[in-house]
């Protein structure tokens, strides 16, 4: 599986896998990677679709198009196990220091909550260390099947065009049953609200969820770091 590794300054650090929305491993999801690698993190970003025979970013006038048709032919029981296997990787390389989160958004926040559950049900002994799920829009079809009992933060805006304020909430109320979750929502804020490249990009909603993901991470997945 092709991947994408970013180093922090110090060449060491904890470990986070990086998982894409429907678009891939873009030029934004890029940038996210680098500013995680800045505060200290080795960064991986999987390139998910490898197995559809697509490893570059989708882009042009169609991108949600063709994103979506991907993510329907996408074998979600493989994605989730190469997702794993990033962990797996993460842990057995030299330059990680510490324990080894997941990051994601959109499609890639629901792909991570499955790969937490899925590392806590091989093994409830060595779980993510800590998990951030940005607008998670799987998250809505797993209902009450699925818990994280690893430290997770989830990012919702109220304003979604694709996951209703209801739905969220529902959201809420069931990943918050583990007490190690915290749950933000903001208001006015739509599907997307951090990707600077997309129409739906919330600048204030950005920039405070960044910031508590930042500290989200320092707490559970220390390092010493800037």
């Amino acid at each position: 599986m092709p991947a994408l590794l970013w180093l922090p300054p110090s060449g060491s650090g904890p470990g986070i896998v990086l998982l894409q929305e429907i678009f891939g491993v873009t030029g934004y999801i890029q940038r996210r990677a680098a500013h995680l690698a800045d505060l200290g993190y080795v960064v991986l970003a999987p390139q998910i679709y490898w197995r559809l025979g697509v490893t570059e970013p989708v882009e042009g006038a169609d991108a949600l198009e063709l994103g979506m048709g991907l993510v329907q032919r996408l074998d979600w029981d493989a994605a989730v196990a190469d997702a794993v296997a990033s962990v797996d990787w993460l842990r057995g390389n030299g330059e990680v220091i510490g324990g080894v989160g997941v990051v994601g958004f959109c499609f890639g926040g629901g792909l991570g909550f499955m790969t937490a559950a899925a590392l806590e049900r091989r093994d409830p002994a060595t779980p993510a260390a800590a998990l951030v799920s940005y607008y998670g829009s799987s998250l809505p079809e797993l209902g009450d099947s699925m818990q994280v009992a690893a430290p997770s933060l989830h990012h919702f805006g109220l304003a979604d065009s694709y996951i209703d304020s209801d739905t969220v909430r529902a959201i809420e109320a069931s990943v918050t049953r583990q007490p190690a979750t915290t749950f933000y929502t903001y208001e006015g804020a739509d599907h997307a609200f951090d990707n600077d490249e997309m129409p739906l990009h919330h600048p204030a909603a950005s920039s405070l969820a960044w910031e508590r993901t930042s500290d989200f991470l320092a707490q559970h997945l220390p390092t010493t770091s800037p």
